[in-house]
């Protein structure tokens, strides 16, 4: 019955218990046999585990019964937990009327837990306030609760107070679920309109795609259309997922279920699009579809035994489960055959490259991270340049736009001192501050994404001691004076080591840049020099050392121009040897640009 039915989700902060708390509803609801248990059971991946983030979301069916006398239908939809899927987050939000919003009381509300309510009311879910892991000796619950009603606005009698880990207050929450979240609404007679939130790919099933049941019926041997692409396909399968698929022979208004559909591509499953009847289709798509657009891009190289074929077949296989990051081959005359791709963020990018490194055993070379910049020639027409190689020279170019975020960051205000002047060094412009509580601190700033991609988020934890959180969002591009710092060996400008800065920083960072890589490149049976140079004009330079043989170790005494003799032809052939000698480049050299622990 579709009253029984409340369709929720948890969103929070990192490391404030979400995992924890799925586990204990899962437990209370007795999901699981006491053989299949384990912590943190929505978390599937080893990276998962590690970090304390949910990477791929979850979805679980749980069956509360006792309660009133009726047994009612909880869909857990579960969210990635971190602002790089933040696009995952809103689609999963879609699909529910309701979430809880899981505050830690030892930290208090964090830019992620405004940045998830925002999501959430945009889509107009009833929120549930969970203060957790107030059993923990420093939590500050008083405090948690001002901070609630102050920077977001619920009053702190609509919280509850819980602590996941050891299950106090599980059934409340619970209890609030059935009796402050509503049931799904929809007419099971109308046009089929589903909502995919999710989707991955199965060897031996093709594409599985979970969907919201907002209007209408499915039902197996349906032939379906998906809006956004086009793809049609008939239903061979169809369940619900309580952790295990469990089939059932339709979904109606208000439910959620796993639909498998013969399709083999994933690229035809794409989040957040409309699922219909194609025999009877909807008029009206459901609102908020964006194709997932890749914000950071790097070069990715086979080093060591790897083959470039080995790579290929890893990012093939990774991208079956994994849409949202773009791959197209490119070459280097420095490092041959490999990839240019593209991700949502940062953090999407490391777990890609260690899973790469895990799961298939490659040893890989990664360049340095870039933004998509736009560049206008004198002709008017704009490109997007990706990667640094592609930049033109000043002469052609007429304008640059660079890509602009509205960072939202919480600190405590002994801090701020250091954090405005991270803030001041990385070119960002003030928007607001305010204090929302006696000691902490909320700044929005915009700042250029590229400025943020390198190592921002690791000097704001280091300022700050680990307690500033941060958020962000894309909200547009603005004009600047870029150019493109080469990094030449040699005299040989080596491509992957170029990277795109403003012209205010390029002096300094080219001269650290070559400092640091002076350190990293081994010495070699020859002179190496490092430049750093804009177009022809050179902005810094060091020198590796060469080995030297102690030539005049046999001579004692004698003529002076016997010395000179020996120390000329020494030198004559360092010259040849250079001519012809290849400078081995290490992959602390092409990361050379992420370890500079600099003040820009």
């Amino acid at each position: 019955m579709k009253k029984n039915i409340r369709n929720f989700s948890i969103i929070a902060h990192i490391d404030h218990g979400k995992s924890t708390l799925a586990d204990r509803l899962l437990e209370q609801t007795k999901a699981l046999s006491q053989r299949e248990w384990r912590a943190q059971v929505l978390d599937t991946m080893d990276l998962e585990r590690e970090r304390g983030i949910t990477i791929k979301a979850h979805t679980a069916r749980l069956e509360y019964s006792g309660y009133k006398g009726e047994t009612f239908i909880l869909n857990l939809i579960d969210t990635p937990g971190h602002v790089d899927f933040s696009y995952e987050v809103s689609r999963s939000l879609a699909a529910c009327e309701g979430a809880l919003l899981v505050i830690d009381s030892s930290q208090g509300v964090e830019a992620q837990t405004v940045a998830n309510t925002y999501l959430a009311l945009q889509n107009d879910l009833v929120l549930i306030p969970v203060i957790n892991k107030i059993d923990l000796p420093q939590a500050r619950v008083d405090s948690t609760l001002e901070q609630l009603e102050k920077i977001i606005g619920i009053s702190r009698d609509e919280a509850l107070l819980i602590s996941a880990k050891k299950g106090e207050g599980i059934e409340e929450v619970l209890k609030s679920i059935v009796d402050r979240i509503p049931p799904p609404g929809g007419n099971p007679d109308a046009p089929l309109k589903a909502l995919v939130f999710d989707s991955w790919f199965d060897s031996y099933r093709g594409v599985i795609i979970l969907v919201r049941i907002f209007e209408g019926r499915l039902s197996v041997n349906m032939q379906v259309e998906l809006l956004s692409t086009g793809a049609v396909c008939q239903v061979e399968e169809i369940g619900t997922l309580t952790l295990k698929p469990r089939r059932v022979n339709e979904l109606a208004a208000g439910e959620v279920g796993y639909v498998i559909a013969g399709i083999r591509d994933l690229e035809h499953a794409r989040i957040g699009d409309t699922l219909t009847d194609k025999k009877r289709p909807t008029a009206i798509r459901l609102p908020g579809f964006q194709e997932a657009k890749p914000m950071v891009f790097c070069g990715m190289y086979p080093a060591g035994e790897t083959g470039v074929e080995e790579l290929r077949r890893a990012l093939e296989k990774l991208r079956l489960n994994d849409a949202s990051f773009q791959v197209e081959p490119e070459s280097s005359p420095a490092l041959g055959m490999g990839f240019r791709c593209g991700f949502l963020g940062l953090l999407h990018r490391e777990i890609i490259q260690e899973r790469l490194e895990r799961e298939f055993g490659l040893n890989l070379v990664t360049t340095a991270p870039s933004v998509v910049y736009r560049v206008y020639d004198k002709s008017g027409d704009m490109r997007e340049i990706r990667n640094p190689s592609e930049f033109p020279s000043s002469e052609q170019i007429e304008r640059n736009d660079e890509p602009v975020i509205e960072a939202m960051i919480i600190t405590p205000d002994r801090y701020l001192g250091p954090v405005l002047k991270l803030l001041e060094e990385r070119r960002g412009v003030q928007k607001k501050m305010e204090y929302i509580s006696p000691q902490r601190v909320l700044l929005t700033y915009r700042i250029p994404l590229n400025e943020v991609v390198i190592d921002f988020f690791s000097r704001l934890k280091s300022l700050s001691q680990g307690y500033a959180s941060l958020d962000y969002e894309l909200v547009g591009y603005q004009e600047a004076h870029l150019v493109k710092l080469d990094i030449l060996i040699n005299r040989q400008a080596v491509d992957a080591l170029s990277v795109i800065v403003h012209q205010d920083k390029a002096h300094r960072l080219g001269k650290m840049l070559v400092n640091r890589m002076k350190n990293v490149i081994p010495r070699q049976q020859f002179e190496v020099s490092l430049q750093a140079a804009i177009g022809k004009r050179i902005l810094a330079r060091e020198t590796v050392s060469a080995y030297r043989k102690d030539v005049l170790a046999k001579l004692y005494g004698g003529d002076y121009t016997r010395k000179m003799k020996l120390l000329e032809k020494q030198k004559t052939g360092k010259k040849r040897m250079r001519r012809v000698g290849r400078v081995d480049i290490p992959q602390e050299a092409f990361l050379a640009l992420l370890d500079i622990e600099d003040k820009r």
